[in-house]
């Protein structure tokens, strides 16, 4: 018989320490909902979790980016729009002032509503911007706007860009002649129609500008749908690895 050291007391309260950290520790899960509370919980979990966290985080950002680029093709394609029509409408004018049955007096007056509606073309131009950018010509009248790159991913390379060069005024369309002609007046039918062309040109690169960032939008559009299910998925594995299965945990 011993009775220096009582071995059973020191099992027992061994096994009541280890039930008490078992106990904290389902608790502390249960209270925060994680499985990994503290590095010590699972290090290679952890590891694996924040680097998950981290690529949803920056796929989440590269989303409201993509909205936003959204946002601005959208301004751009509708200021072109507006645009189109006033082309339209100076290209009816034209062919009104190119026949013989307009007076003099009627082409001069379609001179004067064709020098307002260039005019209004160049204020679209200029006054067409997202956050202060310019979108249809540069920071001058006599500048293209510069190519804008959207950061649409989780590397520097993960990039969507606009195309470089719109310059969607009377300089960029090259609508100078007509501008000055329109200034003094047509003095007659041929003067007219000699200028018809200048607006169809005019048109067909407007168009192209239009289409340009059409196609950009439908690929903002794809890849923003992309990255939503991606989040959606890595969200899903980071949980598999974070979070606390309640039903284990408490049994």
């Amino acid at each position: 018989m011993r009775i220096n050291t009582n071995a059973a007391s020191l099992v027992a309260q061994e096994a009541s320490t280890n039930t008490t950290k078992n106990l904290n520790s389902s608790l502390e899960k249960l209270s925060t909902g994680l499985r990994i509370n503290k590095a010590s919980d699972d290090a290679s979990g952890l590891a694996i979790a924040d680097k998950l966290r981290t690529q949803a985080s920056s796929i989440g950002q590269s989303i409201s980016n993509g909205n936003s680029a959204v946002s601005l093709t959208q301004i751009a394609d509708k200021a072109m729009a507006e645009q189109s029509n006033i082309l339209d409408t100076i290209k009816t004018k034209l062919v009104q002032a190119s026949t013989d049955t307009t007076s003099d007096d009627g082409r001069k007056a379609i001179g004067k509503d064709i020098t307002k509606l260039l005019d209004q073309l160049n204020n679209i131009a200029s006054q067409t911007n997202y956050n202060g950018t310019t979108l249809l010509q540069g920071a001058s009248a006599g500048a293209g706007a510069s190519k804008l790159t959207f950061q649409m991913g989780e590397t520097s390379a993960d990039t969507i860009s606009t195309t470089s060069g719109v310059q969607a005024n009377v300089a960029g369309l090259t609508l100078s002649g007509l501008k000055a002609s329109a200034d003094v007046g047509f003095t007659s039918a041929g003067s007219a129609r000699s200028l018809m062309k200048n607006v169809d040109s005019a048109i067909n690169t407007l168009n192209g500008w239009r289409a340009d960032f059409g196609s950009t939008q439908n690929q903002l559009e794809s890849a923003i749908r992309n990255q939503m299910t991606q989040q959606t998925n890595i969200k899903a594995a980071e949980s598999v690895i974070r979070d606390v299965d309640y039903a284990q945990e408490s049994a």
